[in-house]
């Protein structure tokens, strides 16, 4: 059974595809995978049984990335092509079964969307596969001792960020004598691109407290090290969609994206967003390349109580 599966050039995207993936793993015991992801997000697959190619797909001018993975799969006759970019690929390949991404539906997660793709309800959630080598680098950099806060406060645009500040605030309230999570430490985590947003957090923290993970780490480990976290909180971002399917209790923070497509998946899972609703944060003039953050009406106060709210809901006890 030999199986490709094209998936999402964003990180946040083909974490919520793990789930259809994992599906046909069950579902087919010793397939052999290949897996096509943009190059950021090519890493999440590293550890898939049965994967036999990983192919990493950087976008060209003209759309000539797609005569590339043409090239590398055209000579191969497949079970099944899933193509979740909805290119022309499916329909260039000799397959017995091909199955696309469809439409969404208005204010329809996108966990939903990809179940339908196999008819599929429940949608299977996201999952993650980690080798032992992962985990045992996740426990070197989070030892055993106390509970970690880990905290994403940097975001793909600068929309979607809540201001550093902000995140330093929250961090020193939830750990403080009295907070959720007295004395712990706190794990930071971004792309090495991302330090700057992370600074005024990794600032206001005691060296001994302050687990700086900033561009030290790969996706996998990253996931394996939030499994060891007893909370994550971040903006909507990849990061966050890998907390939620690590397993970790997750709370995302939205403003000018909307939850009800892309809130974190699973039951220990929660969102606090904005005053200002998300439609209404995108003036008519606006401009991704040079907006500042568009979260400034969600307060610390706000996010602390969702914070507390969740945790008492996934520990059984009072916040």
């Amino acid at each position: 059974m030999n199986i490709l599966f094209i998936t999402a050039t964003r990180i946040g995207d083909a974490v919520l595809s793990t789930g259809l993936l994992s599906h046909l793993v069950d579902r087919y015991p010793g397939a052999r995978f290949t897996i096509a992801a943009g190059p950021d997000a090519a890493p999440l697959f590293e550890d898939v049984p049965g994967l036999e190619r990983l192919i990493s797909l950087p976008k060209q001018r003209y759309s000539m990335h797609w005569w590339v993975l043409y090239r590398a799969v055209a000579l191969h006759r497949w079970d099944i092509v899933v193509d979740l970019r909805n290119s022309a690929i499916a329909y260039l390949l000799w397959t017995r079964e091909r199955r696309l991404s469809e439409p969404g539906r208005r204010a329809e997660h996108r966990v939903k969307q990809l179940g339908r793709i196999f008819a599929l309800d429940p949608p299977p959630a996201p999952k993650l596969y980690l080798s032992a080598k992962r985990e045992e680098q996740a426990a070197a950099l989070v030892p055993t001792g106390g509970p970690v806060l880990a905290i994403g406060p940097a975001a793909n645009w600068r929309g979607k960020e809540w201001r550093g500040e902000r995140f330093a605030e929250l961090a020193q309230s939830l750990t403080a004598p009295g907070g959720l999570f007295p004395g712990a430490r706190v794990a930071v985590l971004a792309a090495p691109h991302e330090r700057k947003q992370a600074m005024p957090l990794i600032e206001s923290l005691p060296p001994e407290r302050c687990i700086d993970l900033v561009g030290r780490i790969d996706l996998l480990t990253a996931a394996a090290v939030l499994r060891r976290a007893a909370l994550f909180i971040g903006n909507d971002t990849g990061l966050m969609h890998l907390a939620a399917a690590s397993g970790a209790p997750t709370l995302g923070l939205f403003g000018p994206s909307p939850i009800d497509q892309y809130a974190p998946w699973g039951p220990h899972t929660a969102t606090v967003a904005t005053a200002i609703p998300h439609r209404d944060l995108i003036p008519p003039d606006f401009d991704r390349l040079t907006t500042d953050t568009l979260m400034d009406s969600l307060s610390v106060d706000a996010a602390e109580e969702a914070a507390r709210s969740l945790w008492a809901r996934v520990s059984g006890k009072t916040a």
